[in-house]
């Protein structure tokens, strides 16, 4: 008997084994150890990777990719544009953040730009004029920022670097689904007939899978990569640019272009959990919103509600609330205005945004206080690179809207910002309560705008390197960088779990929370009652991201846009 029954439980029990395909989670990190490219387009992370096979290191790949990405993704790749970038070298353990904004140029005014008098005449100011066209173009800074780190701390030769992005831009890309949707839905590329002749055929968008082809980017790229700086800055490049704009009522001239430098600023940084949260300083609010927000959840423990409870989406959007309050009035180009950094994220300050939150009940925005002391696109795109000696790179760069102003400078394939949108023109207007009226952010001729960009990178309490991430998505960035970094150290989650979570977005000083669809219906209904004036959004952001836990990286590209992918060696 005994034995009959050892033979019928045997398959009972093999049954009850843990197999290996039972996965815990359906979102896949890509997993490996030496080094790492996520990008939001695939063959862009490539290029990259080709760049750390050959022997480059992070920096050298994070330029390859930069190039790369005007491109695979010219919607939101901006070597006409700008951005913020976070570099740790390994060796020196040491981390360097690196601005490269675009610059407004010194030939712009109030007066030339709106052609009225501002301040005193608000009324008939046409604010379009900085939305699209050469006026609303500023200096771009891409080319300054990648040149400036490849110089200090690239391996291989800029030429080696470039050489594939050369070779991609001749031959071309397979034109993608989303690719053609963004060109179809972008109405200022019509309006130009350099950007026209690129990305149309026969006045209709180019389709999906006809191939794009770039020999005037290549050129471009072709010459930076034989003269550096100068082969963009100065020569017949930046001849270009001045011809173009001088024909078109824009702003940048050739001493513009000659005078604009990326320059090396110091991150920002909390402790968050035992784990220090570092990003990318003024004239970037992300980075602010974001630590605001990490530092006011250290208040609250946030594991016990769970991820996707109502407390916890509660939570974040009251820390939101006031993280985005906490960038509306004193972030701007620390180079023409004293930001008091030490205020903003202070122990006094936090405290006083901590006020009047409640675990049961939302907060309205008239009751959280903007800092006193003195009397914004969503296609932008980030990358995260890691090597296999440790060193990383975390960079966000944007054109501002899709497609940028909708201007390409002839004979370049340079698609220019519109950078001169984000400033606030509105200084000094009582009726304005939010950030077109900030002071910190006032428009300035040679100024850098204030940007929702957040590169970010996370030490654990080792100082041992645990996460490169951040975001495309305007205001949305921070609010998804949030949701990440709280995934994996909060709820410890895995990396594609964490990236995946469901995201809101509570601004500050409008009424709304935000919320994705696959938020659940019950949630949304609980939050509406504890007094929350919720409404559906889009989804939010498309963050890259690499997790590392015990030498081993864990990369995931978010789903929420098309065609980004992770590379491994």
């Amino acid at each position: 008997m005994f034995k009959y029954l050892l033979i019928f439980l045997l398959p009972l029990n093999a049954f009850s084994q843990q197999s290996y395909i039972d996965y815990q989670s359906p979102y896949h990190p890509i997993i490996n150890t030496r080094g790492m490219v996520a990008s939001q387009n695939i063959e862009s992370s490539n290029i990259g990777l080709e760049i750390l096979n050959k022997g480059g290191n992070a920096i050298d790949a994070a330029v390859a990719v930069g190039f790369s990405l005007n491109i695979t993704l010219p919607r939101a790749g901006a070597l006409g544009g700008g951005g913020f970038m976070l570099v740790y070298i390994k060796e020196r353990d040491e981390i360097f953040a690196i601005d490269y904004r675009s610059q407004s140029s010194l030939n712009a005014d109030l007066k030339t730009i709106f052609e009225v008098d501002l301040p005193e005449d608000y009324e008939r100011a046409n604010f379009e004029t900085v939305k699209y066209g050469y006026k609303a173009s500023n200096i771009p800074g891409t080319v300054s920022g990648l040149l400036k780190v490849h110089k200090e701390f690239g391996k291989l030769p800029l030429s080696e670097v470039l050489k594939p992005v050369i070779n991609q831009a001749r031959e071309g890309i397979v034109v993608s689904y989303d690719l053609e949707k963004a060109i179809g839905s972008t109405p200022q590329l019509l309006n130009d007939l350099e950007s026209k002749s690129i990305y149309f055929l026969n006045d209709e968008p180019l389709k999906e899978g006809s191939v794009m082809k770039r020999p005037d980017l290549a050129k471009t790229i072709q010459s930076i990569s034989d003269n550096g700086l100068d082969g963009f800055y100065k020569g017949s490049i930046a001849q270009k640019f001045v011809e173009a704009m001088n024909s078109n009522n824009g702003f940048i001239d050739a001493n513009d272009m000659k005078a604009y430098e990326a320059r090396f600023t110091d991150p920002i940084g909390v402790n968050y959990r035992n784990n220090k949260v570092f990003t990318h300083g003024p004239p970037s609010g992300g980075g602010v919103v974001l630590l605001t927000a990490l530092s006011l959840l250290e208040a609250y423990d946030l594991k016990k509600y769970k991820s996707n409870s109502t407390k916890t989406y509660h939570l974040l959007a009251e820390v939101l609330r006031r993280g985005h309050n906490n960038r509306s009035h004193q972030i701007g180009d620390p180079s023409f205005y004293d930001v008091p950094m030490k205020k903003i994220l202070s122990k006094k300050r936090i405290k006083q945004l901590i006020k009047g939150m409640n675990l049961k009940s939302a907060t309205s925005a008239s009751k959280v206080k903007p800092l006193r002391v003195r009397e914004e696109g969503k296609d932008t795109t980030h990358y995260s690179i890691i090597d296999e000696d440790g060193n990383a790179v975390s960079n966000t760069f944007t054109l501002g809207y899709s497609f940028g102003s909708g201007v390409t400078i002839p004979g370049t394939g340079i698609l220019m910002n519109n950078q001169m949108n984000n400033f606030a023109y509105r200084y000094g207007d009582q009726t304005i309560e939010g950030r077109a009226a900030s002071p910190g952010n006032q428009f300035k001729p040679g100024k850098r705008p204030m940007s929702t960009m957040a590169p970010t990178m996370v030490f654990d309490n080792q100082a041992q390197l645990t996460l490169i991430t951040g975001s495309p998505g305007g205001s949305f960035i921070p609010d998804a960088i949030l949701r990440v970094v709280t995934g994996v150290i909060d709820f410890g989650l895995n990396i594609g779990e964490a990236t995946m979570l469901p995201r809101l977005h509570k601004d500050w000083p409008y009424a709304e929370l935000e919320y994705e669809s696959t938020i659940s219906s019950d949630i949304l209904s609980n939050l509406k009652k504890m007094g929350h004036d919720i409404e559906a959004s889009k989804t939010m952001g498309s963050t890259q991201s690499i997790h590392i836990r015990n030498n081993i990286n864990y990369g995931f590209s978010d789903l929420r846009r098309p065609n980004a992918g992770v590379a491994k060696q």
